[in-house]
């Protein structure tokens, strides 16, 4: 194979695979990964002028670096924006969450929290925001979301889990599972907070469908790098390439950047402004509640709900065919790779059942009012809900179809169901 310049293979997707799973433990665990959204990135422009000489390294032996690579200790700054093209998340979530969750004061008529890791991450689904993160193997990681005025905290340390929000001066206090005290475990699952964590999920697409590629090197965070550009082979994904910067020196990626086979600026890109790859001070994962503070004990919550936690909101009101609304059954996945689409069929082939008055927020409904475009074919009419990246056609007898494809690949993939 040579080097820089060819695809990789489904025998190297296999490599890859078996390489993920020895990476995988070296990522932030979920505790911490919640902090950020799937779709969050960062402003452009990080990397420093003048591209390093590096020696020539083939994808697949870029990939194995990253699988490699033994970074468990790390502190740094990581800068973080998202153009979905859709309105901001930030009022949509305070709707929902104002329903039964946290108000201004750290709590609500539902007794929730405004530290709760699964509010707080609505707000950075959309827009700019700065991280400082530090990591000190499986056990202590520490994510700060970075304000104007005030800071967003959350820890993992030892079976201890802390939120603390300096706005409000509110906390939410959480167990690890599998700690002696049998208190669930509260925190977001599955949500990648660092390049890293955003590489790892788009390598997995690799294969037949996917080329991956060695394309120059960068300087990010004052680091040398390598540039693996990963994109699809199918045509109708909305997703036009992914490049990753990969430090020269410890495998670990430093920088994510995902461009719409639509053009324009990135959709998702996260970076390190900052990082320093020593061992943090052991005090970084300290925390008690300041003076005053509201503490919210995420089994108390749980207990009360009835073992899900009051204000997390699971799905939109009156989109019953969405993954996570009430009845919903699992999806079907209608075709492969890059162009895979999610279908989704409403319990007892129901429509969409449109909002009553004063059921969603305003901004809820500002919001998809928003995304709708009327489409119609074979299957009957319906909309089409788009952004950026990810597109969903909720047709009107009840079925859904989602994926990071167009419009059109929506339409066709009705019309084949019918």
């Amino acid at each position: 194979m040579a080097p820089n310049d060819s695809a990789q293979t489904t025998d190297e997707a296999t490599d890859l695979a078996a390489g993920r799973r020895k990476a995988a433990r070296y990522f932030v665990p979920v505790a911490v990964a919640g902090v950020a959204a799937a779709t969050i990135g960062l402003v452009p422009a990080l990397a420093a002028s003048g591209d390093p000489d590096l020696p020539k390294i083939s994808a697949q032996e870029l990939i194995e670096r990253i699988a490699a690579s033994e970074t468990e200790r790390l502190s740094g700054t990581v800068k973080i924006s998202t153009d979905l093209g859709i309105p901001s998340f930030g009022g949509l979530a305070e709707g929902f969450l104002s329903e039964g969750g946290a108000g201004a004061d750290g709590a609500g008529a539902g007794e929730g929290s405004s530290a709760d890791p699964q509010g707080k991450l609505m707000e950075l689904v959309s827009g700019s925001h700065t991280l400082r993160v530090a990591v000190d193997g499986p056990d202590r990681q520490k994510v700060s979301i970075l304000e104007k005025s005030a800071e967003y905290s959350l820890i993992h340390n030892g079976g201890e889990i802390w939120a603390y929000d300096s706005a409000t001066n509110a906390a939410f206090h959480a167990k690890k599972s599998g700690n002696d005290s049998g208190a669930a475990d509260a925190t977001p699952k599955e949500l990648p907070a660092t390049p890293k964590d955003f590489a790892a999920q788009a390598l997995q697409a690799a294969g037949a469908t996917t080329s991956v590629t060695v394309d120059g090197t960068a300087q990010v965070a004052g680091r040398d790098a390598y540039q693996l550009v990963v994109k699809p082979k199918q045509s109708g994904s909305t997703i036009g390439s992914i490049k990753v910067a990969v430090d020269a020196k410890t495998g670990t990626p430093l920088k994510f950047t995902l461009v719409p086979s639509g053009g324009g600026k990135a959709v998702i890109d996260v970076g390190f402004t900052k990082v320093d790859f020593s061992r943090p001070a052991a005090s970084t994962f300290d925390f008690d509640p300041p003076k005053g503070a509201k503490v919210t004990e995420a089994d108390e919550l749980e207990k009360k709900a009835g073992g899900e936690a009051e204000g997390v909101p699971r799905a939109l009101p009156g989109l019953p065919g969405l993954p996570g609304g009430d009845g919903s059954q699992g999806p079907d996945i209608i075709g492969e790779g890059w162009n895979s689409i999610a279908k989704f069929e409403s319990p007892g082939g129901k429509g969409l059942t449109p909002p009553k008055d004063g059921e969603v927020p305003a901004e809820a409904e500002s919001f998809l009012d928003a995304l709708g475009d009327p489409v119609s074919g074979k299957f009957g009419t319906g909309t089409v809900f788009k952004t950026r990246l990810v597109n969903a056609l909720m047709t009107d007898d009840g079925t859904v179809y989602v994926g990071a494809v167009t419009k059109d690949a929506l339409v066709k993939a009705a019309n084949a169901a019918r």
